[in-house]
């Protein structure tokens, strides 16, 4: 397999991860759980397995999020996090021009620009969690703690 820009960041900081392949069916509808999906191929549970969200607000700032599979960001804490008034998902079709990643396969791990990145809290609780390495169908399994030192990210609560 060849190494995607994430595994790379990781190999760079000396940050342990491992890989773990599944069959992508390149369903990627946010209605019909990907994120689930993805955890069910794997067979693990699905709190260990971290979607990236990517979110615009307002004034145009962009944010990411990374939230377990078998829950929905509560956009109202999102909004006091980066203290804004309206956050949104960015359209799927902007995805690739902001992030360098596509629908079902992005992760805030290399993206082309280190947005600020919030891992919701409960992801402390795992000892590991899966996130994706920047490519369909291949996840890495790293500790939240990692994560969040190669993402500068910070603990928040973001559960709905």
């Amino acid at each position: 397999m060849k190494k995607t820009n994430a595994m790379r960041i990781l190999d760079g900081l000396k940050i342990p991860y491992q890989v773990r392949e599944y069959d992508d069916n390149l369903d990627h509808e946010l209605s019909k759980g990907a994120a689930l999906q993805t955890a069910q191929k794997l067979g693990v549970n699905p709190d260990s397995v971290y979607k990236t969200i990517v979110m615009r607000t307002d004034s145009k700032e962009i944010f990411v999020f990374c939230q377990s599979a078998d829950v929905e960001i509560n956009l109202k804490k999102a909004r006091a996090i980066v203290g804004c008034k309206e956050i949104n998902p960015i359209k799927p079709e902007e995805l690739q021009s902001l992030t360098g990643y596509i629908r079902g396969g992005c992760s805030p791990l290399g993206m082309k620009k280190q947005y600020p990145t919030f891992i919701d809290e409960m992801a402390t609780l795992q000892d590991e969690i899966c996130i994706s390495a920047g490519q369909r169908g291949v996840q890495l399994i790293i500790s939240p703690a990692d994560l969040a030192k190669a993402t500068n990210a910070q603990f928040v609560d973001l559960a709905l």
